[in-house]
C-alpha cells in the first residue's frame, strides 16, 4: 500500500494528485493504474472504452482503494466529458492510440486521425488550462537510421553514431509517401512538434515518452480469445498466439530486423519517476528502452519458441518459423525500419533510470502469464469442429 512521507528525487516531499489518465484500459495504462494504486498515495479518473485489463483494480468496492480510481467510459473523438475531467485533474497521461503495424498501411486514416487528430484537444486542453501532460508517443517517430542508407558491406553500419537513436540529435527519416506504415510515425511525430510547440509558446509544461517495444503480461490480444480473430497483434502476441496453436512463427522478410525489448515493469518505473519529478521531467523528451536486449526479429523468435517449451512443458515444432513476405502479411506499402537502439543518456541524467530486466527473463514472465491465462482457451478453439 501507498506509504507516507515519500520523497522525490531531490529529497522534497511527494503530494498527492488527481491523474486523468487517457487509454487506462489497455496494456500500458493497466501496469500504470496498478503501481499507482498500489504504491502511492494519487487518484486516477481512468478514461477509456474498455476496461477489462482493470476490472480487477475497479472491482469489488471494497478494494482499498476504491475511492482512488473512477472509471469513465469514453471515446476521446466525440466527448463533451473530456475537458472537464482534465480540468479536474493535476496531470493527463494520454496513452490512447492505434499502435498496431498492421492496422499503418490498411487503416492509414484512422492511424494518423487516432494519432494526431483526435489527440488535438487533449493537448489543447491541457494547455488552457495550465494542466500538465505526459504525452506517450513512439519510437518509430526516429523511422528508419541514418546507417540503413548506407552500402551493405559498410564498416559505418556497425558505428553506433549510425544508429544509436538519441531524442535530442537524430533525424526522423521515414519512407516514400506510398509506404503507408510510415502514417503512424509521421502522425505522432507531427503532435510531438505540437506539444514541443505549445510548450514554447504557450509555457504548456509537457513530458514526451518514447517507448522502444514495451513487453509483458497483458500485452495486445490473443485473435479470437480476447480479440478479432482477423485481427494482427503486434510481434509479441503474434509470436504467442502461434506458440499457444503449435504453428510455425511468421518470419516477416526474414525477420532480419532488429529491435530492443524492455519489460514493462522497468518501463513503469521510469514513468513513476516522470511523474513525481516534474521539474526534472518537465520540457523533455524521454526515450523508454533497454539497449542491452537488442535482437533480430529471428533471434526473438527462436528465443520465445525454447522459453515457452520451458514454460509449458511442450515440446518446440521440428521448424519453429516459417518466412513470410512483408507484402503477403501486412499488404501493400509497408515498409519497415533496420534497428531501435535508445540512447539512455537523458532519461539517466534526469531522472537516474536504467532497465533492469534481461531479454530472457521478461520472455519467461510473459510467456508463463500467456500459457496460464490462453492455453486452456486456445485448446478449446482448436477442438471445436470449424463450421463449413
Amino acid at each position: 500500500m501507498a506509504t507516507g512521507n515519500r520523497v522525490d528525487l531531490d529529497g522534497r516531499p511527494i503530494k498527492p494528485i488527481t491523474i486523468c489518465m487517457i487509454g487506462a484500459g489497455g496494456f500500458i495504462g493497466s501496469h500504470l493504474c496498478e503501481k499507482l494504486l498500489l504504491e502511492t498515495p494519487h487518484k486516477i479518473l481512468a478514461l477509456d472504452v474498455y476496461n477489462d485489463k482493470i476490472k480487477h483494480l475497479l472491482e469489488p468496492a471494497s478494494l482499498p482503494w476504491a475511492d482512488r480510481i473512477q472509471f469513465h467510459r469514453l471515446n476521446i473523438k466525440h466527448d463533451s466529458r473530456l475537458e472537464g475531467l482534465i480540468k479536474m485533474a493535476d496531470l493527463t497521461i494520454n496513452l490512447a492510440a492505434i499502435c498496431t503495424p498492421a492496422d499503418y498501411n490498411t487503416r492509414p486514416l484512422d492511424t494518423i486521425y487516432s494519432n494526431f487528430i483526435d489527440a488535438l484537444p487533449v493537448v489543447k486542453y491541457c494547455s488552457e488550462n495550465n494542466k500538465r501532460l505526459i504525452h506517450f508517443s513512439t519510437c518509430e517517430v526516429y523511422g528508419k537510421t541514418i546507417g540503413s542508407f548506407l552500402p551493405k558491406d559498410s564498416p559505418l553500419r556497425q558505428d553506433p553514431a549510425y544508429y544509436i537513436l538519441k531524442e535530442d540529435t537524430s533525424p526522423c527519416i521515414f519512407g516514400p509517401i506510398e509506404k503507408q506504415r510510415w502514417s503512424y510515425a509521421c502522425a505522432k511525430q507531427l503532435i510531438e512538434r505540437l506539444i514541443y510547440a505549445e510548450g514554447a509558446e504557450n509555457g504548456l509544461e509537457f513530458t514526451i515518452v518514447r517507448p522502444f517495444n514495451w513487453i509483458g503480461p497483458r500485452m495486445d490480444f490473443i485473435p479470437g480469445i480476447d480479440g478479432p480473430s482477423e485481427g494482427v497483434p503486434r510481434v509479441l502476441a503474434c509470436f504467442s498466439n502461434a506458440l499457444l496453436r503449435s504453428e510455425p512463427l511468421k518470419l516477416v522478410d526474414g525477420g532480419q530486423s532488429q529491435r530492443s525489448f524492455v519489460y514493462i515493469k522497468d518501463a513503469i518505473e521510469a514513468v513513476l519517476l516522470m511523474i513525481e519529478n516534474p521539474h526534472r521531467a518537465n520540457g523533455h523528451i524521454f526515450n523508454v528502452g533497454n539497449p542491452y536486449n537488442e535482437v533480430t526479429v529471428k533471434q526473438l523468435a527462436e528465443m520465445m519458441t525454447k522459453v515457452y517449451s520451458e514454460v509449458s512443458g511442450e515440446p518446440a515444432l521440428e521448424a519453429p518459423t516459417v518466412d513470410v513476405s512483408s507484402k503477403e502479411f501486412y499488404g501493400e506499402g509497408y515498409d519497415d525500419s533496420d534497428k531501435r537502439v535508445p540512447d539512455m543518456t537523458i532519461i539517466n541524467r534526469q531522472l537516474g533510470w536504467n532497465p533492469k530486466t534481461s531479454l530472457w527473463d521478461l520472455l519467461e514472465s510473459t510467456l508463463t502469464y500467456q500459457h496460464k491465462t490462453y492455453a486452456e482457451a486456445v485448446k478449446k478453439t482448436i477442438a471445436k469442429p470449424t463450421s463449413s
